[in-house]
């Protein structure tokens, strides 16, 4: 009943043009194929290793009614989709999906998870169910950036944290690779970030400390309708030239304030040649036992201002450490005061 990998991520949204735009010209996605359904239309991107769904239409009025544009579905593979399929629904999830070709079960708030056979071979493959017809070849644009989905944010309600992290471990077999408590002023955040056996699934849980001030998560959450997707993470190789394309193309990142930077020096003096490519870009840093990572988060494109996406590149660090949350968590809050 192992999870294996992520087959794609599905967005609805009031806006597939805009949706779509922003993905192909701003973050340089390219698109493969589209699909008419009665109710609803879909648009199939592609880059590196990462399949985005981009759906909109009269069939998902109600998910969009209750928690606006954001990530309905985080589909995954599986060794034996009956086995995992029951075992989810064992573990407290409800069926939503009844075809064979895609099972699906509930998550958290509105999302769900359609469960898909792993085919042994790392080839994209169309998503069931639908009729898809292949997009005309477009000129090819600037080189690909994006090479995978290294980690898919989930915000929770305050106090269920522990539950949903102990849903994952007994539906799909994740472990919990690691937990950390961020405070900062009255208001405090939890997290637990859970992982595939696999290696190439990761969720990391995010919660607001109910005994605290209301904060950044409670706003989310309140914006969100309940329990959503907070943030995709997509790895990138070369994160400050990405960052610089992908700001020239439009995408709007948060700012970070210029004595980070001199903090950050303090912090690894080893990194002293790249402070300089790092400030002019706002790029983070932050490093675990194994190596540095460096990452920057894109402002919410949509109109609720819930869902937004970061950009990562991790030179030798494998987990997410101390900084790395707290670094999200200062970001997101001075944007949110500077927005008031």
């Amino acid at each position: 009943m192992a999870v294996q990998d992520i087959a794609y991520v599905e967005l609805y949204t009031k806006n597939k043009v805009a949706a779509v735009d922003y993905f192909v010209s701003a973050m340089g996605f390219t698109r493969i194929a589209d699909s008419v359904e009665v109710d609803r239309s879909s648009v199939l991107l592609r880059q590196g290793d990462v399949q985005l769904v981009i759906t909109s239409g009269q069939g998902i009025g109600k998910f969009l009614d209750e928690f606006g544009d954001g990530v309905a579905d985080i589909a995954m593979t599986c060794d034996d989709v009956a086995a995992t399929r029951e075992a989810a629904v064992k573990a407290g999830a409800r069926p939503v999906g009844f075809a064979e070709d895609r099972p699906a079960v509930s998550a958290f708030g509105g999302v769900r998870h359609s469960l898909l056979p792993s085919t042994g071979t790392a080839e994209h493959r169309l998503p069931p169910g639908r009729r898809w017809v292949a997009t005309p070849s477009e000129p090819v644009g600037p080189a690909a950036r994006i090479r995978l989905l290294d980690h898919i944010a989930v915000c929770l309600e305050g106090g269920s944290l522990a539950e949903c992290a102990d849903f994952y471990q007994n539906a799909f077999a994740f472990s919990r690779y690691s937990s950390e408590y961020v405070a900062l002023g009255g208001q405090a955040m939890d997290s637990i970030v859970v992982r595939s056996a696999s290696g190439r699934v990761t969720f990391t849980l995010v919660a607001p400390d109910p005994t605290k001030n209301p904060g950044q998560l409670d706003a989310f959450l309140e914006r969100n309708g309940g329990a959503g997707v907070q943030h995709l993470a997509f790895l990138v190789d070369d994160i400050i030239p990405a960052v610089h394309e992908f700001r020239e193309r439009g995408v709007e990142f948060l700012s970070t304030p210029g004595t980070y930077y001199d903090l950050l020096l303090e912090r690894f003096p080893e990194m002293w040649d790249q402070i300089t490519e790092l400030l002019a870009a706002q790029v983070l840093a932050d490093r675990d036992e194994w190596g540095h990572l460096l990452q920057l988060f894109s402002r919410s494109p949509y109109e609720r201002n819930t869902l937004f996406f970061e950009l990562i590149q991790r030179q030798g660090s494998r987990g997410f450490g101390s900084a790395n949350i707290r670094a999200l968590y200062e970001a997101v809050e001075r944007d949110r005061l500077t927005a008031r």
